[in-house]
């Protein structure tokens, strides 16, 4: 049926004013009257996505955006909204395709910088997503988004004065904005000031507009303001808190076996394949895809292990390049580490199998920006633990720093700093979770190592800070690096790293033992789940 276009543009006008007037539910009600007909128009499809998007069906409303961008690739309000929807969804990588399509076409956009700028600091460049927000603020001194994105950077960087700059022009033009409100109670927090901070954040608890996610990250928060007043119970029950809302945001992890049975069956299949195994190879030839790099090393344990302060140590030696948590071996787990795991391929593959997967390993490195030509190259990734198999017959010669610290310390910091969400993160949502989790892991490791016959040293973390300078002459000489001057100098270094952890404000302040042995102030919280981790207690030497 041919349409009547004057009433078509007549009935759009009608639907934006009322979106504009924010009167969504009258607008959604006649743009799903008009699609019903047949009529499928981007500001359409868009209208009744914000409805959805209201209601909390994101996935719906993600749907209807993707439809108003196939129909239209050119309409700047339904691929902006899609790529916001996205981020919703947690999925910035796809948000962020979109905003490059659209700063492509239209760089004058302020708010499009800036929604660049947040899909970056999900995926953790914190130095690329900085430059977008600036870039935002330059064509628009009033874009309180970028404003407070730029403090909220700062504060994941531990700069809690150029945090609290950003947050207060923030709450100068839009009181009570969450954003700019966590920066400023973590500001008050770190500068000595718990009571202000308290204060500022049940605020925002008590605020009917705070959104679900941002009272998780409040409760977080408060609960580290309570553990700095000493005020243990209190602190845990907020960190509770802000996990069983996270886990309630974020349930769609929890679909699936997850990570937890991947790490059980990592195990087994390792028993399984023991006699099969290879004995250590020789390195791959010069020349080949083994890379540039001088050396070769890989840094793992668990989150809150003591992985990013001996990385970001490393990185004060001109004879290191590293890498800041990247999934470089990606190509090599779809390969040979998917589910349902089977490790006799991996034991009995070839070189001409392994050659492309090392080719695949150090392009990764080369599209990350980092040139590892003549140095030694660390590999920085916690749970790459869980890679220890494919890493192995990859890169035979390659030396593994392996972090360790008490269990028990590491369990309760899993529990209480706020990562980025992903099915490993989630995990740690519960102490029960942490710690299964933690004991899954270690098991991997304590077969892996003998049975792989890699360079290994352990490293621990109390060691470290009780003897920084020994412990590092040590690593050193592991790595075949000379001594050198000013590696315990990382404070600035931590606070310039693209990549955020919830340990690199922490390490902003130098070294800190305020974390060592502090699982004993929360001892009866966590009693159920000690049991769980006893062992490892007592296999490295915690025990006393």
């Amino acid at each position: 049926m041919k349409r009547d276009l004057r009433a078509d543009q007549e009935l759009l006008q009608t639907v934006l004013g009322l979106a504009q007037n924010r009167e969504f539910v009258r607008a959604a009600a006649i743009a799903d009257r008009e699609i019903a007909k047949g009529f499928e128009h981007p500001l359409l499809l868009n209208v009744v996505a914000t409805r959805l998007e209201q209601e909390g069906r994101f996935e719906e409303a993600a749907l209807l955006l993707a439809r108003a961008v196939k129909i239209s690739p050119a309409d700047v309000p339904a691929r902006n909204a899609l790529a916001l929807c996205l981020q919703r969804l947690d999925r910035p990588a796809e948000s962020l395709a979109h905003l490059e399509i659209l700063l492509k076409a239209h760089p004058e956009l302020s708010y499009a910088h800036s929604s660049k700028g947040n899909a970056l600091i999900a995926l953790g460049f914190l130095g690329q997503a900085r430059a977008c927000h600036l870039r935002a603020l330059e064509i628009d001194p009033d874009n309180v988004a970028a404003l407070s994105s730029l403090a909220s950077i700062a504060t994941h960087r531990g700069e809690h004065v150029d945090a609290r700059h950003y947050a207060t022009l923030v709450l100068a033009r839009m009181p009570g904005y969450p954003d700019a409100v966590l920066s400023l109670a973590a500001a008050e927090l770190a500068e000595g000031a718990p009571e202000k901070a308290e204060a500022l954040l049940l605020g925002l608890l008590c605020d009917p507009r705070t959104s679900a996610l941002d009272k998780a990250r409040a409760a977080g928060l408060a609960g580290d303001v309570c553990d700095a007043m000493g005020r243990r119970a209190d602190a845990f029950r907020a960190y509770a808190e802000c996990n069983r809302s996270l886990r309630e945001i974020h349930q769609r992890y929890a679909r699936g076996p997850g990570v937890l049975a991947y790490a059980r069956a990592l195990a087994a299949a390792l028993r399984a394949v023991e006699s099969q195994w290879p004995a250590r190879a020789a390195a791959p030839a010069a020349g080949s895809a083994a890379g540039p790099a001088a050396g070769h090393v890989f840094l793992i344990g668990f989150p809150r292990s003591g992985t990013t302060l001996l990385e970001v140590a490393l990185d004060g030696h001109p004879g290191v390049v590293s890498a800041e948590e990247l999934p470089l071996l990606t190509a090599g787990v779809q390969r040979y580490m998917a589910e349902p795991i089977d490790l006799r391929p991996l034991a009995l593959a070839d070189e001409a199998a392994l050659e492309p997967l090392r080719t695949a390993y150090w392009n990764e490195v080369r599209a990350a920006g980092i040139a590892p030509a003549g140095r030694v190259f660390v590999d920085k990734y916690p749970l790459n633990t869980l890679k220890l198999p494919l890493i192995a017959r990859l890169f035979p010669a390659a030396k593994v720093l392996f972090a360790v610290r008490d269990p028990r310390d590491v369990v309760l910091g899993c529990f209480r700093r706020r990562f980025r969400m992903n099915p490993a993160m989630y995990e740690l949502l519960t102490v029960d979770g942490a710690a299964h989790f933690y004991d899954a892991v270690m098991e991997v490791a304590e077969i892996a190592a003998p049975m792989l016959q890699m360079a290994w040293r352990q490293v621990r973390y109390e060691d470290l800070i009780a003897d920084f300078d020994r412990e590092m002459r040590g690593i050193l000489d592991f790595l075949g690096l000379e001594p050198v001057a000013g590696l315990g100098d990382f404070a600035g270094r931590a606070t310039e790293r693209e990549q955020a952890t919830p340990s690199t404000a922490q390490l902003a302040r130098g070294l800190d033992r305020s974390g060592i042995g502090l699982w004993r102030e929360y001892a009866t919280p966590l009693a159920p789940a000690l049991p769980l981790v006893e062992r490892w207690v007592d296999r490295f030497g915690y025990s006393a």
